[in-house]
C-alpha cells in the first residue's frame, strides 16, 4: 500500500505538469481580443490630446481633465466587436439589440451592454461523479460537449448565465442516461448514449436560443474494488471457455478413436499394417532396439497378411 502511494505521488506532479502545458497551449491558441482594447486606448488617447490641445489656450489645465473625459467618453461610446462575438445591448434596462461585429454604438449612462457572447463551436468538458447505472454501480464519467450560441437574443433573455446552465443540463442528462443501462452495456453502447444525450440536450437548449451539436463520452471509470471483481469474472468466463474448448476437442478425439478401434476389430489386416507402420517409425532412426509383444510381431510372420 506505502509503495502504491509513493508511485502515486510520483505521477502526480507529471501528470500536474502535462495539464498546466495543454492549458496553455490551448490559452495561446485561443483568439486573442487585444486588438479591441488596443482600439479602445487609441480612441482614448487620439481624444483626449485633440480635445485637450484644442482647449488648452482657453481652459489651461482644465484642458487635460476636459480631454481625459472627452477621451473616456468616446471609448465608452464607440466600441469595436470581433467577428465571432455578438453584443447584447440594453437601453434604459430594456433589450434594445444584438451588436457585433464590427464598430457599434453605446450611449454613455443610457445604454448598457447587458452580455457578450461567442458565437463560435464551444467544447466544454463535464463530468458525473457516481452516477448509478440500472443495476446499482457507482461509476464515474467523463465527456465532452460540443454546442454553439445560435440567438444571441435568447441566449441573452431566456436563461440567466447560459454556458452554467448548459453544463449542468448535460450533467444531468448523462445521469439520467447512465441510469437506464446496466453496466455490462454501458460501454458497448457508448455510441448510443452519445446520440440519446444529444437528443435529450438539443430539446432543451433549443428554448436558449442554443444547439448542441455532438456529445462524446470519453472516459469511464469504475471502482477499484468493481474491477478486481470484473477481472476475476472475466478470468473465470476464460477458464470455462477453454476448458468446454477443451472437453469438446476431448470428445471428438474420443469418437476418432472408437471409429478407429471399431475399423480395427473389423479389419484386422488394417491393425497389422498399423503394427508395422509404428514399428518402422519407431525404429527408423537406427538408434533404438524395438520389444515387439506377440501380437505385434504377427504382423511380421508369414501368414499376417493372409
Amino acid at each position: 500500500m506505502n509503495l502504491r502511494r509513493a508511485k502515486a505521488r510520483e505521477v502526480t506532479p507529471a501528470v500536474s505538469e502535462q495539464r498546466e502545458i495543454l492549458d496553455e497551449n490551448i490559452r495561446r491558441s485561443d483568439a486573442s481580443r487585444v486588438g479591441v482594447y488596443g482600439f479602445a486606448t487609441a480612441l482614448f488617447c487620439v481624444v483626449s490630446v485633440l480635445v485637450g490641445a484644442a482647449t488648452f489656450a482657453l481652459l489651461q489645465s482644465w484642458a487635460i481633465v476636459l480631454g481625459v473625459v472627452a477621451g473616456f467618453l468616446a471609448a465608452a461610446t464607440i466600441r469595436v466587436a470581433p467577428q465571432w462575438e455578438r453584443v447584447a445591448l440594453l437601453r434604459m434596462g430594456k433589450f434594445r439589440k444584438v451588436a457585433g461585429p464590427g464598430l457599434y454604438l453605446v450611449i454613455p449612462f443610457v445604454d448598457s451592454v447587458a452580455m457578450h457572447m461567442d458565437i463560435r463551436t464551444i467544447s466544454s468538458a463535464f463530468n458525473a461523479e457516481q452516477a448509478l447505472t440500472a443495476d446499482l454501480v457507482s461509476v464515474d464519467i467523463e465527456a465532452i460537449l460540443f454546442w454553439v450560441v445560435w440567438d444571441p437574443k435568447k441566449a441573452c433573455l431566456e436563461v440567466a448565465n447560459y454556458p452554467r446552465a448548459v453544463l449542468r443540463s448535460a450533467q444531468t442528462a448523462i445521469r439520467d442516461a447512465v441510469g437506464q443501462v446496466n453496466l455490462e452495456d454501458l460501454s458497448m453502447r457508448r455510441r448510443q448514449l452519445d446520440h440519446e444525450l444529444q437528443v435529450i440536450m438539443s430539446a432543451k437548449c433549443e428554448a436558449w436560443g442554443i444547439s448542441i451539436l455532438s456529445v462524446e463520452i470519453r472516459d469511464i471509470r469504475v471502482p477499484k474494488e468493481l474491477q478486481d471483481a470484473l477481472s476475476r469474472e472475466a478470468q473465470a468466463a476464460r477458464e470455462r471457455d477453454a476448458r468446454v474448448v477443451l472437453a469438446e476437442v476431448e470428445k471428438d478425439i474420443s469418437e476418432m478413436y472408437y471409429e478407429a478401434a471399431d475399423l480395427y476389430a473389423k479389419r484386422p489386416q488394417a491393425m497389422k499394417l498399423r503394427a508395422m507402420n509404428l514399428a518402422y517409425e519407431s525404429s527408423r532412426d537406427g538408434k533404438g532396439v524395438i520389444f515387439a509383444p506377440s501380437n505385434l510381431a504377427d504382423a511380421f510372420s508369414g501368414t499376417g497378411l493372409e
